[in-house]
């Protein structure tokens, strides 16, 4: 008998489990029905930053092929579901359409967190989540030549952001309330030489100072007030802030949410509902949200085994994050602040062949296992430390080092 699976979002989660699906589905046991609210097929969030500075939207489409030509795949874009009825096992598109399903797989994503500051939505203020989000900055770009530029968040996506906003030719400066950059992924010592780097690059940094208002000021120009009483003056206002779960869908429907936000799963992604599942940036696994692409991935991976009849779960070792701009290579993995009992760190800073490197190995408490590590400059994107994360590590750890 063939059954119905609805998957609602079209993202690079959804897209890895409809491609499984295709790929794995030889018995043609389900019918799908995916709902984007994108007009958009699914494409790598990840290179926005390319994007957003000048290379094609094909460039960032994910390989579709499989997926929209299949029969047994029916995808509506620019579709959103706006209603879930468990009772009745309906999902209601904003166009009025119910579609009925056996299974249903929740993969809404998560929206930019904006700071509730005044301003926050004054023109020239805009959020850096979706091709829709760039095609706004680039055209806002296209009329401020020259003009400055200011990114709310200092994380990974917002470097990248403030990266393409230089390619664009527009002077941008990051703002960060943590007190350094890139809090989520590195130590103070290792966030001190990223700041140099990106400095370096064109992007000014100013940590530890929460953004206070966005203000109108003269034609064409925001300004930007800082806590420390810092003003800067700009033609654009990026946030890329954090995000949030998109779980109002499933809350609307009476599943629980964890505290900080997305759909309560288990280690098969299932919600309470055992007909209802949840992957990628809107789900919490066991309470916890990675907002990440692998771990994305992963959730994926064991919602298609479970649609296909194998006992398949949520496995993932850890975060690698890697970012990559002109002369500033940063790789972060697994538990980068030692926060794991009794865990040790080995770190030191060089200059090599006219370069500045930062090296950090966090170890178990016997020194024989790598939990995680921070590598900035040198060959960060090429170290094998990341692929041994979890192993035993071979003696002397030292020849692993950059």
């Amino acid at each position: 008998m063939i059954r119905t699976l609805v998957v609602v979002g079209f993202g690079m989660a959804a897209h890895r489990l409809l491609d499984r699906l295709c790929a794995e589905d030889s018995g043609h046991s389900w019918r799908v029905v995916v709902l984007s609210e994108e007009p958009r097929p699914a494409y790598n969030r990840i290179a926005l930053s390319s994007y957003l500075a000048g290379c094609e939207a094909g460039a960032l489409s994910l390989p579709s092929g499989a997926i929209l030509g299949s029969p047994r795949v029916d995808v509506r874009l620019g579709r959103a579901a706006v209603r879930l009825d468990r009772a009745r096992r309906t999902v209601t598109a904003d166009d009025g359409t119910a579609y009925r399903y056996d299974a249903l797989v929740l993969a809404t994503g998560a929206r930019v967190s904006v700071p509730p500051v005044p301003g926050h939505d004054l023109p020239g203020c805009f959020t850096y989540r979706s091709l829709a989000d760039a095609d706004a900055i680039r055209a806002a770009a296209a009329f401020s030549p020259g003009g400055g530029a200011v990114v709310v968040g200092g994380g990974l996506l917002g470097l990248e952001a403030a990266d393409g906003l230089r390619r664009l030719g527009l002077g941008p400066h990051v703002v960060e309330r943590a007190p350094h950059l890139m809090p989520a992924q590195l130590d103070a010592d290792g966030a001190r030489l990223v700041e140099r780097l990106v400095g370096a690059a064109g992007l000014r940094a100013y940590c530890g100072r929460p953004l206070l208002a966005v203000e109108p000021y003269r034609r064409g120009l925001l300004r930007v007030r800082l806590a420390d009483a810092t003003v800067l003056d700009a033609a654009l206002v990026v946030f890329s802030s954090g995000v949030r779960p998109r779980d109002e869908l499933a809350a609307a429907a009476g599943l629980a949410t964890a505290e900080r936000g997305g759909c309560l799963v288990d280690a098969a992604c299932r919600t309470e509902d055992p007909r209802v599942f949840a992957i990628g940036d809107c789900a919490a696994v066991e309470g916890r949200s990675y907002g990440l692409v692998t771990p994305g991935y992963r959730m994926a991976d064991a919602v298609a085994g479970q649609l296909l009849g194998r006992p398949e779960v949520f496995t993932y070792s850890g975060p690698v994050t890697r970012l990559k701009l002109p002369g500033v290579d940063v790789a972060g993995f697994g538990d980068t602040h030692a926060l794991a009992p009794g865990a040790l760190q080995i770190s030191y800073r060089k200059r090599q062949a006219g370069h500045h490197i930062y090296a950090k190995i966090v170890l178990d408490k016997a020194a024989e296992t790598l939990l995680g590590g921070i590598l900035v400059g040198g060959a960060a994107d090429r170290s094998p430390l990341p692929a041994l994360l979890g192993q035993k590590l071979p003696s002397p750890v030292e020849e692993l080092l950059p």
